[in-house]
């Protein structure tokens, strides 16, 4: 069998006739069908998780004074949380992070829709955070955990100690960690008493879900056309692009 040629990461395909076309794709649409059942069917899982009751109070530092865990929910009764890489004397937040986040501003809107609120937790103290969120030019709520365990409860930041001894928890597994912070995503419910529980978390590739703009990349033919080995090494800030959706010629 020939070995097939990659151009600029596209393979290089067959053109066929529309009716040939017309058969491929419904061959695929049909593992598209039953991915999307199979999807569903996780998600009701998730739904059907346990809940841990949160007991342990945690004061955030927020542009409108100290808020706590309670106060992140602002009326709703749901609250999401994003775990943005973001660790205390940083000069700025993770590229990769600031990639899903350039997405939570316009999400927001209907979030609120459905009972339910947005936050993102860095453990950066709050006077770092703001000038790095100003020149983003985000809007949606972002606060300090730095005077809390919060970070360290949900497993996205790590002592010292445990990097040096390896005993790191992270993606519910050991992990040699190299970085004092990582990514990830936790829920929590309130219930009309007040009480909090947490609903679910997750990390690393989970997040992924939360990012848009791969969800359209994955429709293209070139994909993500990111490096093996080294996915995201393409990602910049969003004003740090050569080139950008501003400079298109349909503008």
């Amino acid at each position: 069998m020939p070995k097939i040629k990659t151009i600029n990461g596209i393979e290089n395909r067959k053109v066929v006739s529309q009716k040939v076309w017309l058969t491929a794709r419904k061959r695929l649409l049909l593992k598209e069908k039953k991915f999307s059942k199979t999807h569903d069917a996780i998600n009701r899982e998730r739904r059907k998780l346990p809940w841990v009751k949160i007991d342990k109070e945690y004061i955030f530092e927020a542009s409108s004074g100290n808020q706590t865990l309670s106060d992140l929910f602002c009326g709703k009764s749901q609250l999401i949380v994003y775990h943005f890489m973001f660790g205390p004397g940083w000069k700025e937040g993770c590229a990769h992070c600031s990639f899903w986040a350039d997405h939570y501003d316009s999400v927001n809107h209907h979030l609120g829709a459905r009972d339910t609120s947005f936050a993102v937790i860095s453990r950066a103290p709050l006077k770092e955070i703001e000038p790095f969120k100003k020149h983003m030019g985000w809007k949606f709520k972002w606060v300090s955990s730095n005077k809390t365990d919060f970070n360290f409860d949900f497993n996205v930041s790590f002592t010292t100690e445990q990097r040096k001894k390896g005993t790191a928890i992270y993606n519910y597994a050991p992990l040699n960690m190299d970085i004092d912070e990582r990514e990830g995503v936790s829920v929590f419910y309130k219930d009309k008493d007040g009480t909090i529980y947490h609903t679910y978390s997750s990390y690393a590739r989970g997040i992924d879900l939360m990012n848009t703009t791969y969800n359209f990349l994955d429709l293209t033919a070139k994909g993500r056309d990111e490096t093996p080995g080294a996915a995201q090494d393409w990602v910049r800030y969003k004003d740090q692009y050569k080139s950008t959706s501003n400079d298109c010629c349909c503008h």
